[in-house]
């Protein structure tokens, strides 16, 4: 139990990592955070988004996936599925 919540801290802390190379502020990222109308994504950011996911995670996102992301809490879900797939 101690692990996944190690695990689940890392994850997180990593994902506003990444939302921070987008120039997110820190006071701004919260898990109901929406990527359009809180956040204000545009393509640029989108694509550092992606770059930076894919890169801390080491992982390979389709944009049929990425495009599903409304908000940081969509993101975190669709990572512990990825990461624990990725895993086993």
């Amino acid at each position: 139990m101690q692990t996944e919540t190690v695990t689940e801290k890392a994850l997180r802390r990593n994902l506003y990592r990444v939302l921070r190379k987008t120039g997110v502020t820190r006071d701004n990222i919260c898990l109901t955070a929406s990527f359009y109308e809180d956040l204000n994504f545009d393509n640029i950011d989108w694509t550092i988004f992606t770059h930076y996911l894919e890169r801390i995670f080491d992982i390979r996102i389709k944009d049929e996936k990425l495009n599903s992301f409304s908000n940081v809490n969509d993101t975190l879900h669709y990572l512990r599925g990825e990461l624990v797939y990725s895993s086993n």
